[in-house]
């Protein structure tokens, strides 16, 4: 395989809401919040959902990787119960080799609810369920080695046996990137992402908020002499200002495309890494990365969901 995602394998439910959901539910716009399955199921209980797919981050990445005719896998923690088998369909019907053996387990198949707002902004909140008890056993050593490269989310970072499947699937890969997820992400595990970025991988994808959080930086400027020190691949996508490739003393912008009729910013940052990825597995110049990430990104944020068809 090309590139091996390792993820949070999360059923997507997505569902239209006014700013007064948010608002009365106590949501904070545009963040990830981590809910456990009652408060899950009294969200879900007032509204109507529009869609359910196969979700999780770096899913959607690979997805599009795929949709692409990249050769992909996927490897995330799902149980054997009705979401956990569309789970794996949705995959394997987008011709995602699915790396994971399902059994029964105790807690049930993550879900992510996925609230988007008229302005096109989403809010989720995520029941991990089992996708966020990862172990190291469930990381198949032959699987990674067979990858050219294993991309991992910033989201299943925990402490613990996570952290301790990170670690696995991080020494065993031959090149590997991340994703740091989100802001809230960065704040959480702030130490251990800074040493992850500056010891163990080769490729790191951040938006602006999350970067400039990550090393305490003061201006972008500050972002620019970081990624030139750190001496690999920092992708640095920046919303109307473009997106940014830093590999040592190499910065390459790219402008971002202009007059999109946005309707949905789900899976913006997922769909720009697999535009990024495919130019890095097919050996295009950093340019080239940086504009079919930004093409796929712009035409993910024109539609409802994270999937381009």
């Amino acid at each position: 395989m090309k590139i091996l995602g390792i993820g949070n394998a999360i059923v997507d439910v997505i569902c239209k809401i006014d700013e007064n959901f948010l608002i009365k539910n106590n949501l904070t716009k545009s963040t990830m919040k981590l809910v456990d399955e009652k408060e899950f199921k009294q969200l879900l209980s007032n509204l109507e959902i529009e869609k359910t797919i196969a979700g999780g981050s770096v899913a959607n990445s690979i997805v599009g990787l795929a949709q692409l005719e990249n050769q992909v896998s996927f490897m995330g923690k799902v149980s054997e119960d009705k979401l956990g088998n569309e789970y794996e369909k949705s995959l394997t019907d987008e011709k995602v080799k699915y790396c994971y053996n399902k059994k029964i387990e105790n807690t049930p198949t993550g879900t992510c609810l996925i609230l988007i707002t008229p302005d096109s902004e989403r809010t989720m909140c995520t029941f991990l369920g089992i996708a966020g008890k990862i172990t190291p056993d469930d990381i198949d050593d032959n699987f990674i080695k067979q990858s050219e490269l294993v991309f991992l989310e910033g989201y299943l970072w925990d402490e613990g046996q996570p952290k301790a499947a990170f670690d696995k699937a991080l020494a065993l890969a031959n090149k590997s990137a991340m994703s740091l997820s989100d802001k809230f992400c960065v704040d959480r595990h702030k130490k251990s992402f800074y040493d992850l970025v500056k010891n163990k991988l080769d490729i790191i994808f951040a938006n602006e908020q999350e970067i400039m959080e990550l090393i305490d930086a003061k201006s972008f400027d500050d972002v620019i002499e970081f990624g030139k020190d750190l001496n690999k691949t920092l992708v640095v996508t920046r919303s109307d200002k473009g997106s940014i490739a830093i590999s040592g003393p190499e910065v390459v912008e790219c402008e971002g495309q202009k007059n999109l009729k946005i309707v949905d910013l789900t899976g913006a940052g997922d769909l720009f890494a697999s535009g990024f990825l495919h130019g890095h597995i097919n050996k295009t110049s950093t340019k080239e990365k940086l504009q079919k990430g930004t093409e796929m990104a712009s035409q993910i944020i024109q539609k409802i969901g994270a999937r381009l068809n």
